[in-house]
């Protein structure tokens, strides 16, 4: 090889005669630092030493961090089988789920479901903002609620999903989330028809939809095993500007509502004599609203804590 050292270029060369035979085609790898060559032996076995010569030339020297002698060997033989009878017996004691790939498809289904029906949202919203820029917002439930009715009907299961263990996530969270934007969409949206034609109706929906273009693919493709870090990134990061601005709609929504329900006395109840007590709506929109605020704590920090166990930094496990 052609080198520059400290006597400027000159060409490098050594030739080292081996114990025992080898392959002739050794394996070359340059990289920017070195120039890496793989030698196989012809038979597997151990070499009393490298060459033939007794006395080991001056430039070769050991590489004890791959260093590996008979004994070494046998121990680490010995423990790769141990780990592998111990598997073996761990995987024996679970029992298998005859159920596994009926509910793996159930999943697929439901999340595949879910990703169509927001996207057909979201890319309706979208053409119509393009097309009819601010007259889009004041229509946006006569156009969307139906399917928006259905997909967050259909996220109810996301609750039964969680509470029989079919998946993982906490219980609480997918309660908070779901009850929280059913009680938007069917209280205060279906309910009144001086609400559906308001601006921030558009916003609701739009940050909604947008969540769940990335939330639904990224556990549609953890099903079959796959994960794909893009999608993981955008999951676990899109929400982090997006799930306070649909909090902070659905707040402004039940704001506005607030004294249209004053107006009508729309889910007020009045107890009966002698009690002579009405519990007036608006009231428990109010404390609805400090509940708003302690669901968006609580599903921030769940969220958080997901996001830090996938995109955070991978601890190296000691040997």
């Amino acid at each position: 090889a052609q080198g520059h050292g400290a006597k400027g270029d000159n060409i490098y060369e050594f030739e080292i005669e081996f114990l025992e035979p080898v392959e002739p085609k050794p394996v070359c790898r340059v990289t920017q630092r070195q120039l890496n060559i793989t030698v196989q032996k012809k038979e597997s076995n151990w070499w009393e030493r490298l060459t033939k010569q007794e006395k080991r030339p001056l430039f070769l020297a050991p590489d004890f961090d791959r260093w590996l002698d008979e004994s070494d060997a046998e121990m680490e033989l010995k423990e790769k089988e141990e780990e592998k009878i111990n598997k073996m017996k761990i995987e024996s004691r679970v029992p298998k789920d005859p159920f596994k790939h009926l509910k793996k498809g159930y999943l697929i289904m439901y999340n595949l479901v879910q990703f169509l029906g927001f996207s057909w949202i979201f890319v309706n919203m979208t053409v119509r903002l393009f097309i009819l820029g601010k007259d889009s917002f004041y229509d946006t439930f006569h156009t969307i609620s139906d399917m928006m009715y259905f997909c967050q009907t259909l996220a109810l299961m996301e609750i039964m999903n969680s509470l029989i263990g079919l998946v993982r996530s906490p219980l609480i969270p997918a309660v908070v989330q779901v009850f929280g934007r059913n009680f938007v969409l069917f209280v205060i949206l279906g309910s009144l028809e001086e609400m559906q034609s308001k601006p921030v109706v558009f916003f609701i929906f739009y940050f909604w939809s947008i969540t769940e273009l990335f939330r639904y693919p990224y556990y549609m493709l953890s099903c079959i095993g796959i994960e794909w870090k893009p999608l993981t990134w955008l999951r676990y990061t899109v929400w982090i500007p997006l799930y306070p601005l649909g909090g902070l709609a659905e707040a402004v929504c039940i704001v506005q509502s607030i004294p249209i329900f004053s107006e009508t006395g729309k889910f007020s109840l009045a107890l009966p004599n002698p009690l002579n007590v009405t519990i007036q709506f608006p009231f428990v929109l109010q404390i609805y609203l400090i509940a708003l605020f302690l669901g968006i704590f609580v599903n921030f920090r769940h969220l958080y804590k997901q996001r830090k166990q996938h995109l955070g930094p991978k601890k190296r496990k000691m040997k």
